[in-house]
């Protein structure tokens, strides 16, 4: 089962290693997911399709390698924009703001904000 394969450790461990190469939007879609999983009034349907975009996401094999130069991550963003999909009702202000937190320190300033 997807709940069974996706780890928070295995998650943020691939976060780590490659989200720089990920790109800030592959990153920001894994946060928005991993984190309206974490909510409470998310219903255990829609944490198993999310468990399954994530699993596939932190899975070592994929259809399309991830250290393949500069499409590694589009089957990993195509898992997560379809999971995404199904279940946008709970990404929420909040979830897309702990995100956006996450990103930040990340990747810099939040996407929006302006340059000081």
């Amino acid at each position: 089962m997807a709940d069974e394969q996706f780890t928070d450790s295995g998650f943020w461990n691939k976060i780590k290693l490659f989200s720089r190469q990920a790109g800030r939007e592959v990153i920001e879609r894994a946060l928005w997911l991993y984190y309206a999983s974490q909510q409470p009034n998310t219903p255990k349907w829609a944490k198993s399709v999310i468990f399954g975009a994530l699993a596939y996401f932190i899975s070592p094999l994929d259809a399309i390698p991830d250290l393949t130069p500069l499409v590694g991550f589009t089957d990993d963003l195509g898992a997560l924009a379809a999971a995404l999909t199904m279940v946008s009702l709970y990404i929420d202000d909040e979830v897309k703001s702990r995100a956006a937190d996450k990103l930040a320190l990340w990747f810099g300033d939040k996407p929006n904000e302006p340059k000081v």
